[in-house]
Parts: structure tokens; sequence; C-alpha cells
């Protein structure tokens, strides 16, 4: 290998590490692609540098480029996140909902707030057993104007949330509302915190288990995925 080929590998990972904490990503040569989501989920505005952040404009080309390699088999999402920024974390949700490639999720530290629909956005889910999700109202913060559309707009937000949710877990949508107007669990807010299989007996995740179990899963999805016509 040239000199100048192993110069640009190093730029490379150290570029990787900096943007996206890790070394290797989307590398075409795999059968299984990992996409963490890890930290809070940036939107639109900057977080601080000192706060651990999954930026979407990574994530969305990432899924992209995974989508349209064709040796890419499946796709393994590893969370451990508080939430973030609603809309964007929707977005990620939706895109990796509408991927045609087998995709297993695994919640290792937890799935807070926007956190449940990318966990129930795969085509299933497991969580480890001292993993914990909280559930709760969409929290708004900063000026908030006084209008009836002001409502409206956080209502429909809260509405799309829930519908993502039911429709890609087995919790209904009565349940789903329960858990997140609970006012004896959070202190000074409403919502309930699940802890590994209590997420499962209410039905947003579909198993606990960890990382030999999120794989094994996966692998059997491809299998099925390739005998289908």
């Amino acid at each position: 290998m040239a000199d100048e080929e192993k110069v640009q590998q190093k730029e490379d990972k150290r570029e990787n590490i900096k943007e996206l904490g890790t070394t290797d990503i989307a590398r075409p040569d795999e059968r299984i692609q990992v996409v963490p989501i890890i930290g809070q989920i940036e939107g639109h505005n900057l977080l601080s540098p000192q706060t651990k952040a999954t930026k979407y404009e990574h994530i969305i080309p990432q899924l992209i480029g995974m989508e349209r390699d064709e040796k890419v088999e499946g796709i393994l999402i590893v969370l451990n996140t508080v939430g973030g920024d609603v809309e964007a974390g929707l977005a990620i949700a939706e895109m990796i909902n509408s991927l045609s490639k087998p995709t297993v999720s695994l919640v290792i530290g937890g799935g807070h707030s926007i956190g449940v629909p990318l966990a129930t956005s795969a085509n299933y889910s497991f969580i480890s057993p001292t993993a914990t999700m909280i559930v709760h109202p969409i929290r708004m913060t900063g000026l908030v104007i006084g209008v009836p559309q002001t409502f409206e707009y956080f209502n429909k937000m809260q509405k799309r949330i829930i519908d993502f949710v039911t429709r890609t877990s087995k919790i209904s949508s009565d349940r789903f509302v329960k858990l997140m107007l609970q006012s004896d669990e959070l202190l000074n807010d409403m919502g309930t915190i699940l802890i590994g299989k209590q997420a499962v007996e209410e039905g947003i995740i579909d198993e606990v288990g960890g990382i030999k179990e999120a794989l094994s899963k996966l692998n059997s999805l491809i299998e099925e995925s390739k005998k289908q016509p």
C-alpha cells in the first residue's frame, strides 16, 4: 500500500472519530451495518460541544447509502439516547421504518422520549434487562406564544408520535397515552419509566436481549428476506 493511501486512511479514521464517534461507517464490504444513536438527537439547532449528540444530517445519508448498497443485507440500530429534537428524531425513525433491508433495534442504556419511536421503527426490537425507556408528553421549552395555534401545533406533533409508536409496536393508543400522562413516577413531570422487561410487557419492545440476541434475530430476518420472491 502506498504511503499516500495509509496517510489518507488515518485522516479518514480521525474524521470519523471526530464527527461520528466511530472509525468505520457504512463499509461496503460488510453485510450487516451498525447505526449508533447515542446521546441527544440534534436537529436544526446546534448543541454545545460538551453534549454527546447524534446529528440527523449524518444519520440520514448513512441510511440512504445502506439502502442503496447491494452488499448491505441487514442493519442493527443501537440506541442509548435521552431524546432531543422531536422533528429530527421522528424523521430518522420514519427513514428506518421505510428501509427495505431487515432492521433490528437494541436499547442498551436508555431510549427516552423521541428514543421510543426510534426503538420501535425497526422490524424487531430488543432492550437489555437494565435499560430504561421514558414515555412522556412533548415538553415545551423557551418562549411559548400564547395563542390557540401553539397548542394545536404541539397537539398534532404529539399525535404524530402516538400514531407512529402504535403503528410500529404492539401497544395500543389508549395505553400509550395513559403511560404518557402518569403523574406519580417522574419528579415535577408526567410520564412513565419502563425498565427492561416492563417495556416488553407493555408491548413497546418485542423482546429482552443483548447483542447476541439482536444479531441472531437480524440474521434470521435476512435469511427470511432471501426466501421471499
